[in-house]
């Protein structure tokens, strides 16, 4: 890569991913398997183009967009678009980089790609997000289709702006089609697409407490970050079961517990009001048993906890943030955002993990642990192809099931390529990047995308 421009986001996501594949087992059972990661690296196709619009006062706006189609071998691309300021090709590659192997995780037919662009939804009205959408997907839409490229919503995209693209894309292709999921529920959206980020999370950790022997959520002091979509069901279902949630955050500082206080499910109807406004947390105050730390991440701040969710960004957990988890007694750290702590945070939870064994923290990456909104908009699509809607129980039960196989197919595939000793928990970090790697070589290799020397 160095004849590139640094791109350092995807060079994290990259040797993330590497750094766990050489130090197992896979590269000496099956050598082949460098060159398949030397071709999954590289991404089919990246689109860039301009994106003009007018603002309410009648100026003319230009803004980057971009589509990012990293890998099709098990199905359409399918990834976010994200709309947000700091948005460039680094972190969109990163993006689509890691969810090639996230679709894989679900079991369902999916390739990974991720798009956006760096315009800034907060302090736009209703008709300037309108205008920038439609000008955004006149362009997106000769690119993308049912069957070759289904974006989602992320960052900045929600379901307002999922519809003004989706009626874009109607009349500019003369086509009612699955293209873009997240869809609301009266044009082929899915019951349960909102909450299957946060719900997936929740569920997977589930499985993690149950295999390391602590018990339900009952009890259990959850620190979250984040209070978007994800953090907002992420808390609202694991207060359902019976844990005190002990924060929630935003760019622009942290809503932490005090003393026996913590998040409420009227907090976060709240801030949810608050987000769908595109204001801050600065903005909310109503609850005495929060206090707002301004420029500041929570995990510093919530004292003792059990279970750490990051569940805003990448890299908001640093190495002395993690070192701080774990002094807290966190028993376990599972992501709900992309790549959401440093490679030099995962060396501390690894560590810890060889070190004090089935007493240790249990580190769980995204690419497993927030796959549940993913693997629900693959439900969608399957639901658009069928012209049908399941029930919310239908949708909610194959989300378990999902999120129990991808916790499942990482633990088994580090028992199989990672070496450990008795009573050292697995690493499911290696065996999520492992597990999923192996599948889209595999179908790579079959479709002929690569081969080895002796082929």
């Amino acid at each position: 890569m160095s004849n590139l421009a640094a791109e350092p986001e995807f060079e994290q996501a990259y040797t993330e991913l590497a750094s766990t594949l050489e130090n197992s087992s896979l590269f000496e059972k099956n050598p082949e398997y460098r060159t398949a990661l030397k071709v999954a690296s590289i991404p089919e196709r990246i689109i860039q183009f301009r994106v003009v619009w007018e603002d309410d006062a009648g100026n003319l706006q230009v803004n980057r967009g971009y589509r990012v189609q990293f890998n099709s071998a098990l199905g359409p691309y399918k990834g976010g678009l994200r709309l947000h300021p700091t948005v460039n090709l680094s972190i969109l590659k990163f993006l689509g980089f890691e969810q090639i192997f996230k679709n894989a995780l679900t079991g369902l037919m999916m390739g990974g790609g991720k798009g956006g662009a760096d315009f800034d939804p907060k302090g736009k009205t209703d008709a300037e997000i309108r205008r920038f959408c439609v000008s955004f997907m006149r362009e997106l839409s000769r690119h993308i289709g049912a069957e070759t490229d289904v974006p989602a919503g992320d960052i900045g995209v929600g379901g307002r702006e999922i519809g003004y693209m989706f009626g874009t894309y109607r009349k500019e292709r003369n086509k009612f089609e699955g293209v873009l999921t997240g869809k609301g529920l009266d044009f082929g959206g899915s019951l349960i697409r909102p909450e299957a980020t946060g719900y997936g999370l929740i569920y997977y950790v589930s499985h993690m407490l149950e295999y390391a022997g602590a018990g339900g959520w009952s009890g259990k002091r959850v620190a979250i970050s984040g209070s978007g979509n994800v953090a907002q069901y992420a808390a609202l279902k694991a207060i359902e079961l019976g844990a005190t949630v002990v924060s929630l955050s935003d760019s622009k500082g942290a809503l932490v517990a005090v003393g026996d206080g913590a998040v409420t499910p009227a907090d976060i109807e709240a801030i949810m009001d608050l987000k769908v406004k595109r204001q801050s947390l600065t903005a909310y105050s109503s609850n005495a048993g929060l206090k707002y730390i301004e420029g500041a991440r929570p995990w510093l701040h919530v004292g003792k906890v059990d279970i750490v969710l990051p569940c805003a960004t990448q890299n908001e957990v640093s190495k002395e943030e993690a070192e701080g988890v774990v002094a807290a007694g966190a028993r376990f750290v599972a992501e709900g955002s992309n790549m959401g702590c440093t490679q030099e945070a995962i060396n501390v939870f690894e560590a810890e993990r060889k070190e004090k064994k089935g007493e240790a923290i249990w580190y769980a990456p995204g690419k497993a642990a927030n796959c549940g909104g993913v693997a629900v908009s693959g439900l969608e699509m399957a639901q658009n192809s069928q012209r049908l809607q399941w029930t919310s129980e239908e949708v909610d039960q194959k989300l378990k099931d999902i999120m129990k196989n991808a916790f499942t197919l990482g633990l088994n595939t580090a028992k199989e390529y990672v070496k450990s000793v008795e009573g050292e928990l697995p690493s499911l970090v290696a065996g999520s990047n492992i597990a999923g790697f192996v599948k889209v070589a595999k179908a790579m290799h079959d479709q002929g995308d690569w081969w080895s020397k002796s082929e």
